[in-house]
């Protein structure tokens, strides 16, 4: 049974976090997984399965890898792979890394990607997060107002690029 990809906004993702997400599925498929079917293995060899904890530990754990494999390949089928490139007009889209300042003068350094690869911790929000839809469309000396939940703010585009920085 072939399923289609759903009608609607498409889902978009970097190359690198197309890596990311076939990377994880490849280290389950590889490594996780017949590891886990090996223990499962020697654990139904000892013999009465239905007392034998590591067996039935070990067929949960089976289940949550092909239920996170399912869910890893249900995603990759659906996501569109964009390599984010300059735009003519010096705007921030899809890719770029921004710059920008915050009300207390810091500044900090986003990258504007899909919903699927955002990691605040390492710059990456998405173009649906409060910041990442205030900033899309914006140059530098823009200011973009940021609606949060604790309240709107304002940030200056300071800088756009296109390449990771230090």
């Amino acid at each position: 049974m072939r399923t289609k990809k759903p009608v609607g906004t498409p889902r978009y993702i970097t190359p690198e976090g197309f890596r990311r997400i076939a990377q994880e599925h490849e280290r389950i498929w590889t490594v996780s997984r017949p590891r886990v079917v090996a223990e499962v293995g020697a654990a139904a060899a000892l013999g009465d399965r239905s007392e034998n904890a590591e067996y039935i530990y070990g067929k949960k754990k089976l289940r949550e890898l092909d239920r996170r494999l399912r869910e890893l390949s249900e995603r990759m089928d659906s996501l569109t792979v964009i390599a984010p490139a300059p735009h003519p007009s010096g705007r921030a889209y899809f890719g770029a890394w921004v710059t920008v300042e915050q009300d207390d003068g810091e500044e900090r350094r986003y990258r504007l990607v899909g919903p699927d690869e955002f990691d605040v911790d390492a710059g990456l929000i998405s173009v649906n997060a409060p910041l990442g839809k205030a900033l899309l469309g914006k140059r530098v000396g823009d200011v973009a107002l940021v609606r949060r939940p604790a309240g709107t703010t304002e940030v200056t585009v300071v800088a756009i690029g296109w390449e990771p920085g230090p």
